[in-house]
């Protein structure tokens, strides 16, 4: 019995190999032919021939999930950002448990400056996956519409994850530099660059912010080892060249300044700082070598009146310094009328009436000082000694 069965079974399987096979579903065929083909025109960018055929493939009275998401990945490629939307929209909701669909719905809201969709749709694939890219991506999202706050939990969360991400660091790094917390960027920034110490996007940020916050011995650090390693960016010498003159050396300064002006010479500040810098120098004639950096920096000069009152503060103080009291009162008088708050100009201005004998204008501008100056400051002491003595100097012409 058994080896009638042994041979029966041989019998049934060389009968069946002798069999043709039976042919496949010509439909299921074509329809894979289809995918293939859309598939190939997509990846040499005929995406519209792309969506034409996978277009046919589309039954209203079934749902073909492949058909549709190879169609809506069309759609995105050929920027018609809606249409991908709706298409990956009911994906989503037939397939809630696939991520990559909430995924594209994010990106593609993101496309459409829907940036608070988009972040609401990052939001639901966290919930379910920590994926650091996609909470890097929710950060950007709500860095866009103004949210800064909501990005920079994102962008902590996207680290926590993935510390060593330079492109997130940098962002929430200047997040708070734009908010002043400038020690938060020192410890965001010390954080990372103690895996990568030289990195020329996070280390710059690091020496901004110790500049801002005055540390200017700290920015220096920072700004001449990147000098050191090769750098050569206008931002570089600038904060390099203003870390130095806040250092008291200003021909160092004055080297990096003019290296920032021949990358970038449109910048009015720029111009007043170069001026600044060599009146501190001193050696050089102001009419020749500082006098065109401040013309230079007025011409440039947008109407921002703290810049423009500096701009006269310099010509003053040039014209000052060279005993050109005349022009220096116009100076002061003009830095005065754009910052008020810049009091000390009616002492100058005082003082300069004084040093060409004007004593009754020098007494009118020192009483006006007196008015809105500190009393037991240094300067309201000198200005009511001054007031004392030229009254004694008047007196004495009257008689």
């Amino acid at each position: 019995m058994v080896r009638h069965l042994s041979f029966l079974s041989c019998l049934l399987l060389t009968v069946a190999q002798a069999l043709p096979a039976q042919p496949a579903d010509s439909a299921a065929v074509a329809r894979q032919a289809v995918l293939a083909e859309a598939q190939y025109l997509k990846s040499i960018y005929k995406t519209d021939d792309a969506i034409a055929r996978l277009s046919t493939l589309v039954v209203p009275e079934s749902f073909d999930e492949e058909v549709l998401a190879a169609l809506a990945d069309c759609h995105f490629q050929n920027g018609d950002y809606e249409k991908a939307a709706g298409t990956y929209f009911l994906l989503a909701a037939r397939s809630p448990e696939n991520l990559l669909y909430k995924i594209k719905q994010m990106q593609t809201a993101f496309r459409m400056k829907d940036y608070l969709q988009s972040a609401e749709a990052g939001k639901d694939v966290l919930s379910r996956d920590s994926i650091p890219a996609v909470a890097a991506f929710v950060g950007d999202a709500y860095n866009l519409c103004g949210q800064s706050d909501s990005a920079l939990v994102y962008y902590n969360k996207a680290l926590a994850l993935k510390p060593a991400n330079e492109t997130v660091v940098s962002k929430a790094a200047n997040l708070l530099l734009a908010t002043k917390d400038y020690d938060g960027v020192l410890s965001l920034t010390g954080d990372y660059l103690s895996l990568d110490p030289d990195n020329p996007t996070v280390a710059p940020i690091r020496g901004l912010a110790w500049y801002l916050k005055a540390e200017y011995d700290s920015s220096l650090v920072v700004f001449e080892r990147l000098e050191k390693l090769g750098q050569d960016s206008y931002p570089l010498h600038y904060y390099l060249g203003q870390s130095y003159w806040h250092t008291n050396v200003p021909y160092m300064a004055y080297r990096e300044l003019m290296n920032a002006w021949a990358l970038d010479s449109t910048d009015a500040n720029l111009a007043w700082t170069i001026a600044a810098v060599k009146v501190d120098m001193r050696g050089w004639d102001f009419e020749e070598d500082i006098k065109p950096w401040l013309d230079k920096a007025s011409e440039m000069i947008r109407p921002d009146s703290s810049l423009v009152s500096r701009i006269h503060q310099q010509y003053a103080l040039g014209y000052y310094r060279e005993d050109d009291f005349k022009n220096a009162v116009e100076h002061y008088l003009e830095a005065y009328r754009y910052n008020p708050s810049f009091i000390q100009a009616l002492s100058s201005i005082a003082y300069c009436y004084e040093r060409q004998k004007k004593y009754k204008k020098a007494i009118e501008y020192y009483e006006k000082y007196l008015k809105v100056a500190r009393p037991g400051s240094q300067g309201y002491a000198f200005a009511q000694k001054s007031i004392e003595y030229l009254k004694g100097e008047l007196f004495m012409e009257e008689k």
